[in-house]
């Protein structure tokens, strides 16, 4: 508690956090607000093919996003990163138009074709990592920065 109480009145002396929600005013919908969504992530898992464009995504700590991750078949395969899915509030799974509001999720595994969408507050700030379970290629992982 007495952290708490010195981690707020610090906030307060020190101004604004860096690491806040993308608008002032979320109004009803709080942190789901239209203001407070980042760009959707979009994530590909084929074999052979590499998970991400990038490899990188920055977030922000506060804000709302959208991870659509789209198996094209070629391979029975999964996305795993229990650090990462602690890291965030998972709001809600899409699979096939069924809605799953999860309290938390270890991995994800595509027997085929399909697309999953995750939506999400990212929440605990640091570098986390979705990968291919037994890949190794730098290709085959995506880094998430919560900032």
């Amino acid at each position: 508690m007495k952290h708490l109480i010195l981690a707020t009145a610090l906030a307060a002396l020190t101004g604004p956090v860096a690491a806040a929600p993308l608008c002032d005013d979320l109004g009803f919908a709080g942190l789901l607000a239209s203001c407070n969504r980042g760009e959707p992530i979009e994530l590909t898992l084929a074999s052979g093919q590499p998970l991400h464009e990038t490899g990188s995504v920055a977030l922000q700590s506060g804000a709302y996003y959208k991870l659509l991750i789209t198996a094209d078949g070629s391979a029975e395969l999964a996305l795993s990163g229990a650090g990462f899915f602690r890291a965030i509030w998972m709001n809600e799974i899409v699979i096939n138009q069924i809605e799953v509001r999860p309290m938390a999720i270890d991995s994800l595994e595509f027997d085929a074709a399909g697309t999953a969408e995750l939506s999400f507050v990212a929440i605990k700030p640091g570098s986390f990592t979705l990968s291919i379970p037994g890949s190794t290629g730098e290709t085959q992982r995506v880094t998430f920065s919560i900032q």
